[in-house]
Formats: C-alpha cells, sequence, structure tokens
C-alpha cells in the first residue's frame, strides 16, 4: 500500500520522519503544486494524510480518493480556519484532534478516529501533543482500528485568522484573555502587537504566573 502525506509546518514534518521508519512507502507533498490529480493517479495511495494544510483541495482528489483530514477540535464544534487560536481565546482548555474523511463541505465528513487535545501551555507545547496525537491517529488509521461515524451535534465555523487581527487594541482585558492572545500567537503565526505611536510592541510569549503576568517581547 502507498500513502502521500501533505504537510507543511516543522511539527507535522516531524511525524512524516516517524511515519517513514515504520512504513517506507509514505510520500511527502509539501505545497499545492505538487499536490495534483496525475502525480496521486501514479501513487495510486490508499490514503492521503492531511495533518497539516493551508490550501483548498482540488474535488477531482476527495471524489477519487480517501483524504484524511486532522482538525484540532472536537468537531462538529469550531469548524473552519485558525482552530486552535480560535478555542484558546474563548477560554477552551481541552479539545480533541478529530481524524476525519474529507468531502466537499469544509471539516463536515466522517469521524473516524478522536484523541483527547490539552490546550495549555506554551504553543510548543501545545505541537508536541499534536505531534503524538497524529502519529497515533494515523497508524490506527492504516491498521483499520477505526469506525467510521456521522458527526453529531450543532456545528459551529470560524474563519482563519488574519494578521491584522493579532493587534491587541485594547488593553482592559482580563490578565487570562491577555495572556491567551498573547500565546496563541507565538511563532510561527503573526505575533500579537500593539501600536505606540510609529512603533510597534510585538509579544513573542507571555506567562501567567497567579496574578502576574509577563511577557517577551521586542519593539520595531
Amino acid at each position: 500500500m502507498n500513502y502521500v502525506y501533505c504537510a507543511h509546518r516543522e511539527y507535522s514534518l516531524n511525524v512524516f520522519k516517524k511515519l517513514k521508519k515504520k512504513y517506507k512507502n509514505f510520500i511527502l507533498i509539501k505545497d499545492k503544486e505538487n499536490l495534483t490529480i496525475s502525480k496521486i493517479q501514479n501513487i495510486d495511495p490508499k490514503f492521503i494524510f492531511f495533518p497539516d494544510w493551508s490550501w483548498i483541495l482540488p474535488n477531482e482528489i476527495i471524489k477519487n480518493y480517501q483524504c484524511v483530514c486532522i482538525h484540532e477540535s472536537n468537531l462538529p464544534k469550531f469548524r473552519g480556519g485558525s482552530p486552535l487560536q480560535n478555542q484558546i481565546i474563548r477560554g477552551i482548555k481541552k479539545t480533541k484532534s478529530t481524524a476525519f474523511l474529507m468531502n466537499e463541505k469544509i471539516d463536515a465528513g466522517k469521524i473516524l478516529l478522536k484523541k483527547e487535545l490539552s490546550l495549555d501551555g506554551t504553543l510548543d507545547e501545545i505541537f508536541l501533543r499534536m505531534e503524538n496525537n497524529n502519529y497515533d491517529l494515523i497508524t490506527k488509521i492504516i491498521q483499520g482500528k477505526y469506525k467510521l461515524t456521522s458527526q453529531k451535534g450543532i456545528p459551529s465555523f470560524f474563519n482563519r485568522r488574519k494578521p491584522s487581527q493579532s493587534e491587541l487594541k485594547n488593553l482592559n482585558h482580563s490578565k487570562l484573555y491577555l495572556h491567551n492572545f498573547i500565546r496563541m500567537l507565538s511563532d510561527p503565526y503573526p505575533n500579537a502587537f500593539i501600536k505606540i505611536g510609529k512603533k510597534k510592541i510585538i509579544f513573542k510569549s507571555s506567562k501567567l504566573d497567579g496574578k502576574k503576568l509577563s511577557f517577551e517581547g521586542e519593539i520595531e
């Protein structure tokens, strides 16, 4: 069996390296220009995995192949873009990594598997949990250890965040809100910032220790 793995961020590429050691027939695609129907036809994969993909998928690929997306929310909640950020800023601490079969609608396909995902800590810590989850979900799917089920419940949808939304225009929020806002936009995302005159204060990270909120940043 052949498998295609479509991803471009570091944590997902780490998963690919682990999978490649276990399964020799994994092919990596890192950008949308290389994801073509002719290339997929030549590979003829059993599954195409999308643990981390930022582009719209051609319908001819979705219709003809089993395309598995891993979305960081308890679907059908928080369909759409920027699921980590849209949950963290709303104070959600626990969610799920959800593997589902893609269809023509956004994040609406049948569920294969779910796994618990904590949203506490830094983004790097969350990425490490996602890395472990994704490896586990993909290996179980390859082994056939899944059961297809329809999504249940009332769906919610959120748009992908824009860089302009990283501006903190109002500091009169709770320290918890400010902490969540800063940490959810750590690298590699467009960092949180405030404008003061012609300068920007860019927040790289934050720490909330009891009642004290501290941060690392730079002036641009």
